[in-house]
């Protein structure tokens, strides 16, 4: 790669990828379909790849330009923001971490060249999906390498990615562990059948069979006595969709304004009619909740560092800021009435942002699991604690903002099953995104300070609604249909 590009400052480095999504890659005229290899090449050549990259490999090695590069990316292409990402914060992050110096002087510097590289990660199964220890996949030990065999599906690249981060299982002498290995396609990982998604149409998606050899020196080094390993190689990802959603509602926010603007009902513009301002506003505020969840993970978080300690950071970015898109991408496509039913219309792009935003709960994980498993985690560490008093007392990432704001979090205070416990993990979330945005406007000032109350607002109006569900919850509604009835009546 050009040492020119290594020498640019961060902000003449992003600022030259914005300006290359804009004129190029804007979703508004760009085609819905797989990225093609010479547009992936511009890309590269104009650096996305560097900040992920060791230095001794050719890299930028910067946490704050591997999210500035995917929330620029993001504002102007919501699907290029998203493929950037997989390959940066999913695929080369691991690698770049943990993979053996032979690895890395094997395969890094072809990531910081010129060619259109991408590299995939590997997970998901047929009949195995979030249940990772369910996997079928599996790794053999023989001479000088692995043999894996198995099969994935729904991978990102799945028919383009020249290399691969692949999980498996062994469970040789009895004993159960699992591998992550680095396996070029041409190794013997094969795709049998192209699937095709409804939206975010620049990744390709399939089916995948593996059967490959691999060398000894390429597999990472990891815990593998549990599945650890892979929960930190999804905290980046997954703390990352707070920058994507940056990027993508600031431009949400700004195409929804213009249009109402713009538009003409009877004798009054849109923009004036009451509740469409209100869902501008819906808008408005998803963007700066966004906004304020994106600035703690580039100034609190580091992507590029193990991740397993902030566990419940990450589960709380992600599930606020892929609600976020999808709502506001919902509010949008209101807004805008029939036309934004239309992918390609002139006024608009609400058609593709409501397709494309609709997997983003489902991504690196679906929110309702993630959910769950933050309040389970809040559980572990409450000790003699109520839940509600050890977030508001002994939580740092909810109790300011939970203090501050007098939220009432009492109604977790019961037996949680399993429904509870999903729907108190998602109000946990809100109440870390409080937490996040009072310190956020405290320490921008400005009218930072009027757009975080008024998305506090919002949040606060969120969490009052789950507790109406676990009243809804307490009537009976999941009993017997015989029952409920009854408890409804009264």
């Amino acid at each position: 790669m050009s040492s020119e590009l290594l020498s640019l400052s961060t902000d003449e480095f992003i600022g030259n990828i914005g300006e290359l999504a804009r004129s190029h890659f804007d979703c508004k005229g760009y085609p819905q379909e797989n990225l093609r290899a010479d547009d992936w090449a511009l890309l590269v050549r104009a650096g996305v790849l560097l900040p992920a990259l060791p230095r001794e490999y050719g890299g930028r090695d910067s946490h704050l330009e591997m999210c500035r590069v995917v929330e620029a990316l993001a504002e102007w292409n919501l699907p290029l923001g998203m493929y950037t990402k997989i390959i940066t914060a999913v695929a080369l992050r691991p690698i770049a971490l943990r993979a053996s110096e032979e690895t890395r002087r094997e395969m890094l510097p072809l990531f910081a060249g010129r060619d259109p590289m991408i590299c995939g990660f590997a997970s998901t199964e047929p009949g195995c999906g979030s249940a990772m220890a369910n996997m079928g996949t599996t790794f053999e030990e023989v001479d000088g390498g692995y043999r894996i065999r198995g099969r994935k599906h729904w991978q990102g690249f799945s028919s383009t990615a020249h290399w691969w981060l692949l999980s498996a299982k062994s469970d040789a002498g009895g004993q159960r562990r699992y591998g992550y290995f680095i396996v070029k396609r041409s190794e013997g990982f094969r795709t049998v059948q192209r699937y095709e998604p409804l939206g975010m149409k620049l990744l390709d998606y399939g089916l995948n069979e593996i059967d490959a050899f691999v060398p000894r020196h390429r597999r990472i080094d990891a815990e593998d006595r549990n599945l650890s390993a892979m929960v930190d190689m999804l905290m980046p990802p997954r703390s990352m969709m707070a920058t994507i959603a940056s990027g993508f509602l600031r431009r949400i926010s700004r195409e929804a304004q213009a249009y109402a603007d713009n538009r003409v009902i009877g004798s009054e513009m849109l923009s004036d009619i009451g509740f469409a301002r209100y869902r501008l506003k819906a808008i408005e505020t998803s963007a700066t909740i966004c906004e304020a969840l994106n600035d703690y993970v580039m100034t609190a978080l580091n992507v590029k560092v193990d991740m397993t300690d902030v566990f419940p950071v990450a589960q709380a970015l992600k599930t606020v800021a892929t609600e976020r898109m999808v709502s506001s991408a919902y509010h949008y496509q209101q807004l805008v009435g029939g036309e934004g039913y239309r992918v390609d219309s002139p006024t608009n792009i609400a058609g593709k942002a409501f397709l494309d935003t609709r997997v983003f709960t489902i991504f690196d994980g679906t929110n309702d699991l993630l959910s769950q498993q933050l309040t389970q985690f809040c559980l572990k560490r409450r000790g003699a604690r109520s839940l509600s008093g050890f977030l508001a007392a002994r939580c740092p990432y909810t109790g300011p903002g939970i203090v501050k704001h007098g939220l009432d979090m009492r109604f977790l205070d019961q037996e949680l099953k399993q429904e509870h416990l999903v729907l108190g993990g998602r109000a946990i979330a809100y109440a870390f995104a409080i937490t996040q945005l009072t310190r956020w406007a405290q320490q921008v000032g400005g009218d930072a300070v009027d757009r975080a109350r008024e998305a506090i607002e919002f949040l606060k109006c969120d969490i009052d609604g789950i507790a109406r569900e676990f009243a809804l919850l307490a009537t009976g509604v999941l009993d017997d249909d015989e029952v409920v009835p009854n408890r409804l009546a009264a």
